[in-house]
């Protein structure tokens, strides 16, 4: 691939206004960011946000790099990644259903709970298996896919990483300073209903076509 780029201004800007107004819509992604960081605070929904913007760019380079072919012969690995990432998220529900309210948190808890935020959104993502699908039928309305460059690749990347990683962290936003308004009890029926979304999204995502 060549290293100038075959992207003008305008296909960028329509790119990053096509990748907001999807990474905007309602889905599980949006549903998990919201409910880490309603749950466990903001930082908690960054984390998961950047589990989801390493998961799509993974997803980007299979595409443009032309590598379907090969993420179909992967069919086995991806799989088995689908059902790790759903029992993952289904024992986290568990634990979040059956959570006591915590008044100190020492920094392992605090360690251990952003890395687990983090495979939450990365899980999430990669559990979706048609997403390179989908990119490969995206990114031909925006360039030519057999003339891209690693220039052009790199552009791609920084605009999902500030598309879609600064919808979902507004989500984030919004869902933590509505938890900052709630009790103590509240934010305990939070954590169960949070946990049963969890487990909701767990079975979601094995269960799907």
């Amino acid at each position: 691939m060549p290293m100038q780029s075959s992207m003008t201004f305008s296909t960028i800007v329509a790119l990053f206004s096509a990748m907001v107004v999807l990474a905007s819509i309602p889905s599980v992604s949006v549903l998990a960011v919201s409910t880490k960081s309603a749950t466990s605070g903001f930082i908690h929904g960054v984390f998961t946000t950047m589990g989801i913007v390493v998961g799509d760019i993974i997803f980007i380079i299979i595409a443009i790099w032309g590598l379907s072919l090969l993420a179909e012969t992967m069919g086995s690995l991806g799989v088995l990644i689908k059902y790790l990432g759903s029992a993952y998220l289904i024992l986290l529900g568990i634990g979040l259903c059956r959570s006591k309210s915590q008044d100190v948190e020492t920094l392992e808890v605090i360690d251990t709970s952003l890395l687990s935020s983090f495979l939450t959104g990365l899980f999430i993502t990669l559990g979706d298996q048609k997403a390179t699908l989908f990119y490969l039928g995206f990114f031909p309305a925006f360039l030519d896919i057999s003339k891209i460059s690693y220039f052009d690749t790199g552009i791609i990347i920084a605009i999902t990483t500030v598309a879609v990683g600064g919808v979902k962290l507004g989500y984030a936003f919004m869902a933590n300073r509505a938890r900052l308004l709630m009790s103590s009890k509240t934010r305990k029926g939070i954590n169960i209903a949070a946990g049963c979304v969890m487990i909701a999204v767990g079975v979601f995502l094995v269960t799907k076509t």
